[in-house]
């Protein structure tokens, strides 16, 4: 790969969703902004071979855009009013709104209360996150052409319904945030466990704008726990970056993570959101009890199980869904052994889930069942995409021993 190369794939990953929200706030038509923002792309692709990259790659991109925008706009009508439009399309201010940050707006634009939860979570995170499609797919568990298929409904529905692409305001913000929160949650997780399987198992990128976007929503929203609850999970999670890669680029689990490397300061922080929600004495959420649990996990040399799973009953009140019934056995086999936490898993209708496998794999190496775990982690491997997690199984496959 040269040097221009390189910087392409960098920026293209760095700039793809900022370019495609600003068209889209400005054009009020997603299908074009990510149209024009692929054609300006494609144009750095013809000429920064040529001409060098630029000194700011993302303002190029903005504005070869804008101007490629501009050219459509006139090509399709002559008449004059339209003509103004395109004029004035990078010139007209817009009006003020609740939200100033360019993607945490379209963020809040995109999750528009007339679309079913899981179309908006969907569509903003292909649009703003800037997500693929298998990535998308494989966040929500399902295929890429069922996922590929929901968000041109979306779309659809969006141009059928003439929902505005207007600044949202303050009323706008309580009806949306749900989907907001989820949107950032998944972001972050693309970034904290990368679904792709030709780059980093970790995406900075990605976990710092998740993190810099829900730092704007907590000032948004001082008072919702569920937004301080995320925040503190992702700064908790955050935390523990440097100690999750090898050197030799494996992920390292948990418990054999150097503490000593975990970021003090993330910790600090995260802890004292913590503690301010279990102070406010209202009802947890999801994301407060998730942030809880991260808590007891970076809290002193080690982690409590007992606290854990003591959390994961409560967030199983909540949530009961097979993925945090499958993170609780995980707990409870450190607290009461495989044995009792395989029974918790058997039957969980996780089949295309990897970690579900890896898990499993790793009851039956603990039980010495030689056979059944590398038969599992196989399962676990075949599905995984992370190179780093497909490291780790492979390594954890082989050191299975036992019949």
């Amino acid at each position: 790969m040269t040097d221009v190369d390189a910087e392409l794939a960098r920026v293209h990953r760095a700039e793809w969703a900022r370019v495609v929200a600003t068209l889209a706030r400005r054009l009020g038509d997603l299908d074009v902004a990510e149209e024009m923002a692929a054609d300006a792309f494609a144009t750095a692709v013809e000429r920064w071979p040529i001409d060098g990259v630029p000194p700011n790659p993302g303002a190029w991109l903005t504005t070869t855009a804008h101007r490629r925008a501009i050219d459509r706009l006139r090509r399709e009508s002559k008449r004059e009013d339209r003509h103004r439009e395109a004029l004035m399309l990078v010139d007209t201010p817009e009006p003020p709104g609740a939200i100033d940050d360019d993607r945490l707006r379209l963020v809040f634009t995109c999750c528009h209360p007339a679309l079913a939860m899981e179309a908006r979570i969907a569509l903003t995170l292909r649009m703003v996150g800037g997500l693929t499609v298998p990535e998308i797919a494989r966040a929500f568990l399902v295929q890429e052409t069922a996922m590929g298929q929901r968000i041109t409904r979306a779309k659809a529905k969006i141009k059928a319904a003439r929902i505005p692409y207007g600044v949202p305001f303050h009323e706008d913000v309580p009806a949306r945030v749900a989907g907001v929160l989820t949107v950032l949650y998944l972001i972050f997780n693309e970034g904290y466990l990368a679904s792709t399987s030709d780059g980093d198992p970790v995406r900075d990128d990605l976990t710092a704008e998740a993190i810099r976007l829900t730092r704007l929503v907590h000032v948004l929203l001082p008072a919702d726990g569920e937004v301080a609850g995320l925040l503190a999970l992702m700064l908790l999670t955050q935390a523990r970056r440097a100690a999750r890669v090898s050197a030799d680029g494996d992920l390292v689990p948990l418990g054999d993570q150097d503490r000593a490397a975990w970021d003090r300061g993330l910790i600090a922080e995260g802890h004292a959101l913590v503690r301010a929600r279990l102070a406010s004495g209202q009802m947890p959420g999801r994301y407060q009890v998730l942030a809880a649990i991260n808590a007891v996990h970076t809290d002193g040399p080690h982690t409590d199980w007992s606290q854990v799973v003591a959390l994961y009953d409560q967030l199983t009140r909540i949530d009961p869904s097979p993925i945090v019934r499958l993170n609780r056995a995980i707990a409870v086999a450190e607290l009461d052994g495989p044995q009792v936490a395989m029974a918790e898993i058997d039957g969980l209708p996780l089949e295309t889930y990897h970690t579900y496998h890896a898990t499993r794999a790793d009851f039956l190496r603990r039980l010495g069942r030689g056979a059944e775990a590398r038969a599992a982690y196989d399962r676990a491997i075949a599905l995984t995409t992370n190179i780093g997690e497909k490291t780790y199984l492979t390594h954890r496959r082989d050191e299975a021993t036992g019949p």
